[in-house]
């Protein structure tokens, strides 16, 4: 198999400080996982709908304001490759992140194999897609969950350069515990990818480990036009 640029990016990331991050907040910064000419290569191809499965007005379904679009398996080959590879590092995470929540779920090592696993269950659509959002636009806070199996870590990658392309539109992240709740407000550079929770991750506790419940969105828009690429690893009922 050939290695492409996104591959070498992802093998030279600090795979340690990204572990302590998700155990830590729940979200971890990859910087530059992909270069700019593959960010605008991807941006640009928004508008080529035989790429894509289907297309999501936001505000037809009290999601906010913007769209976003469903690739159509075959996937392009990078986001492919990418996919494949960013589920084996985070398998390891997702799998002793079960254990310490007391969930039985573990997970291959493979996203092959976890996905025939989806697919055997009916999961069949794919989920990797591309959001698109302009001057007002906005991401209500929300978990992505699709059927039956879910993939606890997912990620997107930034497509936009901030304050060139858009301003605004900030990655937003909260965390609800049984005592407290949190927001994180996550800036991003061109090519970034941000690693964080679907649903809840385990946080130490006075006696054990215990379940804290998270979501994401996107704050809104001022100017300009912003494009994200989602990865997410469990397909679509």
């Amino acid at each position: 198999m050939t290695t492409t640029p996104a591959d070498a990016l992802l093998a030279q990331q600090d795979w340690n400080r990204a572990v302590a991050d998700l155990d830590a907040h729940g979200n971890a910064v990859l910087p530059a996982l992909l270069t700019p000419a593959q960010c605008i290569a991807l941006s640009d191809a928004y508008d080529h709908d035989d790429r894509y499965r289907s297309r999501i007005v936001m505000a037809r379904h009290g999601f906010g304001r913007g769209e976003y679009k469903y690739f159509r398996y075959p996937l392009p080959d990078l986001l492919a490759r990418l996919r494949g590879a960013l589920y084996t590092q985070l398998a390891p995470i997702a799998n002793r992140w079960n254990r310490q929540m007391g969930i039985g779920v573990q997970y291959p090592a493979d996203h092959a194999d976890f996905l025939a696993r989806c697919h055997g269950a009916g999961q069949r659509r794919p989920t990797p897609l591309i959001l698109q959002y302009g001057p007002g636009d906005y991401n209500c806070l929300h978990q992505d969950l699709y059927g039956e199996h879910v993939f606890p870590l997912q990620v997107a990658v930034l497509l936009s350069t901030p304050d060139v392309d858009f301003t605004g539109g900030e990655f937003v992240m909260t965390e609800t515990g049984s005592r407290e709740q949190r927001a994180d407000v996550l800036p991003l550079k061109q090519g970034d990818a941000l690693i964080f929770t679907v649903n809840q991750r385990p946080v130490p506790g006075v006696r054990g480990w215990r379940k804290v419940a998270m979501r994401h969105g996107v704050s809104e828009l001022r100017s300009g036009r912003r494009h994200t690429l989602g990865i997410i690893f469990h397909d679509a009922v």
